[in-house]
């Protein structure tokens, strides 16, 4: 007979899940209605290269036209962008010399349009293809202009195949 500490159940370490609780007011006489949504418990450690380059592919940076309406953005709304933090875009402006938000009196980072484009070009070398910190330094000092047309020709391709699945759905 093997004894255990654990052998009383109101003693025995419970595995939670943890869950998320959205309340959402559907008017202002209406009471809040709950939604729940169950998050799966992350994995410790690194991401797989399936996750990281699904993850990587999410950004959604609006075009051109769009992005040339305004002069500067709020680090808050290309963090977002990005999903990504606060903290790590601040911290590649400290690693890349081509990031120069401007900075008001208060300290408040604004990203213009240029700066937003060289972050996209940042992004897409250190989260999909994978380089280091030093290594897209260097590779964004010998070869800055192949790297954005790199990007552009991905960001094409990328637009043409999102094309032909919403075809494909359409079809069938």
């Amino acid at each position: 007979m093997q004894l255990s500490l654990f052998d009383d159940q109101e003693f025995a370490p419970k595995k939670k899940k943890p869950v998320i609780v959205v309340k959402k007011q559907l008017e202002k006489k209406q009471a809040p209605e709950q939604i729940i949504i169950e998050k799966k418990p992350g994995k410790r450690g690194r991401k797989s290269l399936k996750e990281a380059s699904e993850d990587a592919a999410l950004f959604s940076i609006p075009d051109d036209d769009v992005l040339f309406q305004k002069q500067y953005y709020p680090i808050a709304l290309v963090a977002e962008w990005f999903h990504t933090t606060h903290s790590q875009i601040r911290y590649w402006e400290n690693e890349f010399d081509i990031l120069k938000p401007k900075k008001n009196k208060k300290g408040d980072r604004f990203f213009r349009p240029e700066d937003i484009k060289n972050l996209r070009l940042i992004y897409y070398l250190l989260r999909q293809q994978k380089f280091s910190i030093e290594g897209a330094k260097q590779y964004l000092k010998d070869f800055h202009k192949k790297a954005s047309t790199d990007l552009k020709i991905v960001e094409c391709l990328n637009q043409c195949k999102s094309f032909l699945l919403e075809v494909r759905s359409a079809l069938e």
